[in-house]
């Protein structure tokens, strides 16, 4: 059986290498806070402002704020800043994070192509970052698609435990 990882490497063309290249450098002090705060706005107002209402409607319970915060601390803090997300929030459990989310192939894609042309319109990142950036993106963006999907095969087994032990039990009377 695959790990997440590996699935993560095979759904996402990015091998972990590439997708971990990102601790070769302290991207953080490279960049600086207001690069991270930047992309993480472009990023959002294009998501919040995606004319697919099924892709936009999973982040409707989100203020655009809060979600702006929550991925500009993310991402200093793995990219090498200090830890702002995890003194706020707690571990960045991320699988565990969105789990509310329908995190899918497609979902993964959009998400995606939201960040690249984010990271296309940021000035303020070089090239080189932002080829390290993207691999790690794709890579973890479908990281969380395999752990979505594992999370929902253990729920259907589960479902199917109780189905089946419910048949089993006798009717009262």
């Amino acid at each position: 059986m695959q790990s997440l990882q590996e699935k993560a490497s095979a759904w996402s063309g990015v091998d972990q290498a590439d997708a971990f290249a990102i601790d070769e450098s302290n991207l953080f002090e490279k960049l600086g806070l207001q690069s991270f705060i930047n992309l993480s706005t472009n990023f959002y107002t294009r998501v919040y402002d995606d004319e697919e209402e099924w892709f936009r409607s999973m982040f409707a319970n989100s203020k655009k704020e809060d979600a702006i915060q929550n991925q500009y601390e993310f991402f200093v803090q793995r990219m090498g800043g200090p830890p702002l997300y995890s003194q706020r929030k707690g571990h960045p459990a991320l699988i565990g994070r969105h789990r509310p989310f329908p995190v899918t192939h497609e979902a993964a894609e959009r998400w995606l192509q939201h960040m690249q042309n984010a990271m296309d319109e940021s000035v303020d990142i070089d090239q080189d970052s932002k080829v390290k950036m993207m691999n790690f993106f794709r890579h973890t963006a479908f990281f969380l698609v395999a752990g979505n999907e594992l999370q929902n095969q253990n729920q259907n087994q589960n479902n199917q435990v109780a189905c089946k032990h419910a048949a089993n039990k006798p009717a009262e009377e």
